[in-house]
């Protein structure tokens, strides 16, 4: 795992600046390479897990000098790929997987793309074509930003480096920040800076000469690719046993320490029940949050405990007080490259510095389940349509503006809320805005007149209703859920702060759930088994009776809770009162003062819960002051 970054048609030598800003990303090497009459250049730091020799160093260059290197990740299948490389004679001087991602291209040019089975971001350059070619794995495991423009490319990990290699204007993309507002993330390609982009989940690009010169998607989701669901229940359940198990065995691949998360959740205790088969000492990790806590937030440490002792695996705790996760929020945005307003965020950060601390350099997540097998409370909800979507849509949208007035301090009547928003919506409105954590309305009374005419006929919906529009005549609600999640809240939320924010402490994290494998696989699971009446992840569930305590495997689904809206009125009251003044809020010119501190007074009197508006409009302005300011 490892941070790159490159530039083509621009000044090569500003790698050399940039690369510094990576060093997190790898702490234990750095390496560039510049040709300045090509204008040239790639950075790579290097956290050493594959081969920790000098034969592992980056950029790494062919044996004919023409071809250069920089890869970030990890690539599962290498030492398959690597016989079939040496039944070809080709040569090796280490036992990196970048070597043999290397020799692959030299072998077998962009085609090679769909042998590989990781977690990978990378770039080559090509002298022979003069073009540099990129890709980012088929989930968006591993991040990877560009900028394009004025006959000049440039690319890296983090934007915080993208930012130093070119003359990026920073100037906010009003689109994206709608975005943010009102899902908590930004899906699509968009990033908080208009010149900024994202290369898409299993997307490659041809670069000559500054200029992209192709474009395509070489992993497609099952969903697009006429996989039928037809599988019996045996074979669902003995099949996800089994690929579940060979996923994590072929994460297991490493030459340094390797722990693992454990929430005591069905998702992360599997993962750890398959690790222990291969190392019965590993090492597992969670947290424990102390202090005051809002109503409705369970504790999970008990579960993690019962798990570990279950399984006879060692567990690691690291307990923070709530008050310190709400003081380490400017960190975390900062860390984050983007406004995300989630908190877990911060889980990632506090279990890797401990993993960190005790030598452990790679942990295996439970990241994925949900987005495979379903588990979320929009699934169930998505399944219960079919009770009420008889009744005219005038029906349920009184329905939906009933259920508005209920208590927000009550967490049954505010899950009820949450339950019938959107329920005068129909198709895809009604299928996305699950995904919503502010209607469209309220934000529109927050915004300035002149973010209103900058965002123009924009809509925060649009990336994910020009992926989904295709396949809405082919495939259930329910199956467009699930590849929704897959391809934009996997990728643009959990995977991309799990990567910030455990590599902040130069740890690397490893999701099985994705692996390529398994993911094609449950695509011919049926829904029945997935969702099963009230009953989330039933194939998996079923498929580790053998396996795990069956309190762990059917308790309720649970998430990383926070005291947000404590934190609101408590311990955020005094970065809330100077970030989002009316004197900052009008210098940034993005909102109205008066109707941000009405929201504040709404929320504070228990009319309304605007706790994650709130704290996005807060992520957002700190966002702005490190990103846009400096």
């Amino acid at each position: 795992m490892c941070g790159i970054l490159g530039i083509s048609g621009g000044d090569p030598d500003l790698v050399i600046k940039a690369n510094r800003f990576l060093e997190h990303r790898g702490p234990d090497n750095h390496g560039v390479f510049i040709d300045k009459a090509r204008k040239i250049g790639l950075g790579h730091t290097r956290l050493s897990i594959l081969d920790t020799s000098s034969h592992g160093h980056q950029p790494m260059i062919s044996k004919d000098g023409k071809v250069v290197l920089v890869f970030n990740g990890e690539i599962f299948n290498f030492r398959e790929l690597r016989s079939n490389l040496e039944n070809n004679n080709y040569k090796f001087d280490g036992g990196s997987d970048s070597e043999v991602l290397l020799n692959l291209y030299l072998l077998e040019g962009t085609s090679f793309l769909s042998k590989l089975n990781g977690i990978f971001a990378f770039a080559i350059w090509d002298s022979r074509s003069d073009s540099l070619f990129i890709a980012r794995d088929g989930l968006g495991v591993k991040p990877l930003y560009y900028s394009a423009g004025n006959n000049s490319f440039s690319f890296s990990s983090e934007i915080k480096a993208l930012m130093q290699l070119s003359t990026i204007e920073n100037k906010i993309d009003e689109a994206s920040i709608n975005r943010y507002l009102s899902f908590l993330w930004c899906p699509g390609e968009g990033t908080p800076i208009k010149s900024v982009r994202k290369l898409l989940p299993g997307e490659a690009m041809i670069i000559k000469d500054g200029l992209v010169k192709d474009k395509w998607i070489w992993y497609q989701l099952p969903v697009f690719t006429g996989v039928s669901a037809n599988l019996s229940k045996s074979k669902s359940i003995s099949g996800t046993t089994e690929h579940l198990r060979q996923a994590v065995h072929r994460q297991m691949v490493s030459d340094v320490p390797l722990g693992a998360f454990l929430s005591g959740g069905l998702d992360s205790s599997s993962i750890v029940a398959f690790a222990r088969e291969v190392n019965p000492d590993i090492r597992c990790f969670t947290i424990d949050t102390i202090g005051k806590q809002d109503k409705g937030i369970i504790n999970d440490l008990p579960y993690a405990q019962q798990v570990a002792k279950h399984l006879d695996v060692s567990l690691d705790v690291v307990s923070v007080d709530s008050s310190k996760i709400a003081q380490d929020l400017e960190y975390m945005v900062t860390q984050l490259d983007e406004p995300l307003a989630d908190p877990a965020a911060l889980n990632v950060f506090y279990i890797s510095q401990l993993a960190r601390k005790q030598g452990i350099k790679v942990l295996l997540s439970g990241s994925g389940g949900d987005d495979l097998f379903t588990g979320y409370r929009r699934h169930h909800a998505l399944q219960l349509q079919k009770y009420w979507n008889w009744m005219p849509r005038g029906i349920r949208a009184s329905i939906e503006r009933e259920t508005k007035k209920l208590s927000v301090s009550n967490p049954f009547q505010r899950k009820l809320s949450k339950f019938f928003n959107g329920a005068g919506l129909d198709g895809i409105d009604r299928l996305v805005n699950y995904f919503r954590w502010a209607d469209d309305s309220l934000l529109q009374t927050l915004y300035s007149k002149e973010f209103i005419n900058h965002l123009g006929r924009s809509h925060a919906e649009d990336p994910m209703v020009n992926f989904i529009t295709p396949i809405i005549s082919s495939h259930t609600p329910l199956e467009q859920m699930l590849a929704l999640e897959q391809r934009f809240f996997l990728a643009d939320h959990n995977l991309n702060y799990t990567d910030k924010m455990s590599m902040a402490t130069g740890v690397e994290v490893r999701v099985p759930f994705l692996d390529i494998d398994l993911v094609n696989f449950s695509a011919r699971i049926p829904n029945k088994y997935k969702q099963k009446g009230s009953t989330g992840k039933w194939v998996l569930k079923k498929a580790m009776e053998n396996y795990l305590p069956k309190n762990v495997i059917y308790r309720p689904k649970t998430g990383f809770g926070v005291p947000l809206r404590r934190w609101i009125k408590y311990e955020l009251r005094e970065l809330l009162t100077d970030l989002l003044s009316a004197e900052s809020i009008k210098k940034r010119g993005l909102f109205s003062s008066r109707a941000v501190h009405q929201l504040i007074s709404d929320n504070d009197s228990g009319k309304i819960d605007a706790s994650y508006t709130l704290l996005s409009l807060l992520c957002i302005e700190i966002w702005c002051r490190a990103y846009i300011d400096q």
